[in-house]
């Protein structure tokens, strides 16, 4: 999984609670504070798998299955 670098100018300014916003290809941008509500992981559904994305004290996101 890609790291998310927050001083990158190409990223699209998402508003904390407010809905999805769209980068320049049109792909929904969603905060992880929206997903992870107050937390620091979210359990992941897909295709019958489950998977775990957390963000480590250092901002990082992990994604494990």
């Amino acid at each position: 999984m890609a790291s998310h670098d927050e001083s990158r100018t190409d990223q699209p300014d998402a508003t904390v609670g407010g809905p999805p916003t769209l980068n320049a290809d049109g792909a929904k941008v969603i905060n992880f504070e929206d997903l992870a509500r107050c937390g620091n992981e979210v359990w992941i559904r897909n295709g019958g798998q489950l998977y775990r994305l957390q963000q480590t004290r250092q901002g990082k996101l992990i994604l494990t299955k």
